[in-house]
């Protein structure tokens, strides 16, 4: 029986994985905070920042995968690390920014590029490959809660750098942040999990990039799990860019949209960690439809129940919970399908249709808004998404396509 212990190397590169998603992934969700208050200062609709937002959603995907390919030719250190530093002058050309083309060039396209370096795909599959099958989805599962507490810690912070410095200068001090991010990418060198005896073994020859390809463009289960992806990217992304903005059209301030989104990163801490834990013990395709499902029922009694401050941090509770925890389950079938070889380019494509959902919802919010004055139609999508989240998964399974 083989050891499935964390290795020492392991924990080193979950301890790096940890603090480069919570500084990546919270300083990227505290974007939504800039919204107003430059939109306010440049005279710019809502859908001026909505659209780079979308943009950045959508570049982010659709380098995904050739990012993959890099980090898993190259090594994820490497690209990283150059994400690190894209990731630094994009924040710092963004305090800058007074036009729509400057945001979208700052906003769009440099940080689109650096996220696709500095988030889950690259980290969760360098850490699935340093690990044993039997810890993969846990392991991706604690690196994954770790971004989540980047969310929780960063969003006040930069409340309260908005409040103080503003603006421009908040955006300077997350880049100094981010920056740090450069000499933390040398902790991701944990070699790949090798299975004990593994030179007894008859060798079989190693699929090529375009056999690899060939195989899963040919995997149905493939492209139902990316479909149910898409509705993720769509639902985080509309709730997280949109909801302060939402709940300021209703009457409330600022720290309400603030602390709500906060509660989402405190609790998504447990649900991504949680989710990781179940993914090693049940069905993760029948664990991604239930969230999916109880997604909807949370919108819904949202929707339905008088808004008051309870009913808003009810609901940051539970939409916490369910927030990132499909993506260590998803990233978790893709590896039990493909094996660890092409993890980061495989996951790399189911994470462009998320970025593909991220874009329709961080955009089409801002749209409906500036047509209606209000969010209601998006909404109402949103949960139609759940429904068809649900359903696209019972077409999901996990059976080894590829062995490692």
């Amino acid at each position: 029986m083989s050891d499935t212990r964390f290795s020492k190397p392991l924990i080193y590169m979950l301890i790096g994985s940890a603090v480069i998603l919570a500084l990546s992934l919270g300083v990227r969700h505290a974007f939504g905070l800039y919204l107003v208050p430059m939109s306010h200062e440049f005279g710019w609709g809502h859908n001026v920042f909505s659209l780079a937002i979308a943009m950045q959603n959508l570049i982010w995907g659709a380098v995904q995968p050739i990012t993959g390919v890099f980090a898993d030719k190259y090594g994820s250190k490497i690209v990283v690390a150059i994400g690190g530093a894209l990731y630094t002058l994009g924040l710092l050309l963004m305090a800058v920014s007074s036009s729509g083309l400057l945001l979208n060039l700052s906003v769009g396209l440099i940080l689109g590029l650096a996220l696709s370096a500095t988030s889950f795909p690259i980290l969760l599959s360098a850490v699935g490959r340093a690990a044993h099958p039997e810890k993969r989805s846990l392991a991706m599962g604690i690196a994954s809660a770790a971004g989540s507490f980047g969310q929780f810690i960063m969003l006040p912070s930069t409340l309260l750098l908005l409040q103080s410095v503003g603006w421009s200068a908040a955006l300077m001090v997350s880049a100094i942040l981010i920056a740090f991010i450069i000499p933390l990418a040398w902790t991701l060198k944990a070699p790949a999990y090798t299975p004990p005896n593994v030179s007894a073994a008859i060798p079989t020859p190693a699929l090529s990039v375009k056999e690899i390809l060939r195989i899963a463009k040919n995997h149905k289960p493939f492209w139902f799990l990316s479909l149910g992806f898409f509705v993720c990217g769509f639902q985080v992304v509309f709730i997280g860019i949109h909801l302060p903005g939402y709940l300021i059209d209703h009457g409330f301030d600022a720290t309400t949209g603030t602390v709500f989104l906060a509660l989402v990163g405190l609790f998504n801490i447990v649900g991504t960690y949680t989710a990781g834990w179940l993914g090693g013990k049940y069905s993760k395709p029948h664990l991604l439809m239930g969230l999916y499902g109880l997604r909807g029922i949370a919108i819904i009694g949202f929707l339905l129940l008088p808004l008051s401050i309870w009913t808003i941090y009810s609901f940051g509770i539970i939409m916490g919970l369910l927030w990132l925890s499909t993506v260590p389950l998803t990233n978790g079938i893709v590896a039990n399908m493909f094996g660890i070889k092409y993890l980061s380019m495989l996951s790399g494509i189911v994470f462009f249709t998320h970025q593909v959902g991220s874009f329709f919802g961080g955009w089409l919010g801002g749209v409906n808004h500036d047509m209606t004055g209000d969010y209601n139609m998006i909404w109402m999508f949103s949960i139609l998404l759940s429904v068809f989240g649900v359903l696209v998964h019972f077409f999901v399974n996990e059976e080894h396509v590829v062995h490692d």
